[in-house]
């Protein structure tokens, strides 16, 4: 059975109690993308290009795919506190994940007292 420390377990509480403080929070990375457009003539195939952008895109994994979605400056505005919050809360789960580790390590670390390993007869073989 796990035996942590005091320190420990207030550790684990005030972690537990972030998250439970938490609110709305959105998977997945913000990434800001430029890119061309199909008209021969537009200032993004000039040489150099100037494209256009930059359009903040949403990529997250749903079902094992990668799904983007192109947000709007408005929205991007008003969703990246979720986003924030996301990554806040997986910041707090990795804390309490290597807690919880530090804990079952420091229980399952063998002890310090030497034994005699057990004595092997010789090996039998048989008569030619």
């Amino acid at each position: 059975m796990p035996n942590p420390t005091p320190a420990q377990t207030a550790t684990a509480a005030s972690i537990t109690a972030q998250l439970a403080n938490s609110s709305f929070a959105l998977p997945g990375s913000i990434a800001q993308r430029y890119t061309t457009c199909g008209k021969p003539n537009c200032r993004c195939h000039a040489d150099p290009p100037q494209l256009h952008g930059p359009y903040p895109t949403w990529t997250r994994k749903v079902a094992g795919k990668t799904i983007n979605r192109r947000l709007t400056q408005q929205q991007y505005d008003a969703y990246r506190p979720w986003f924030e919050a996301h990554q806040h809360q997986r910041a707090l789960l990795t804390q309490l994940e290597a807690l919880s580790l530090e804990i079952i390590e420091a229980e399952l670390r063998p002890t310090t007292t030497h034994t005699k390993p057990p004595a092997t007869r010789p090996r039998k073989t048989p008569a030619s």
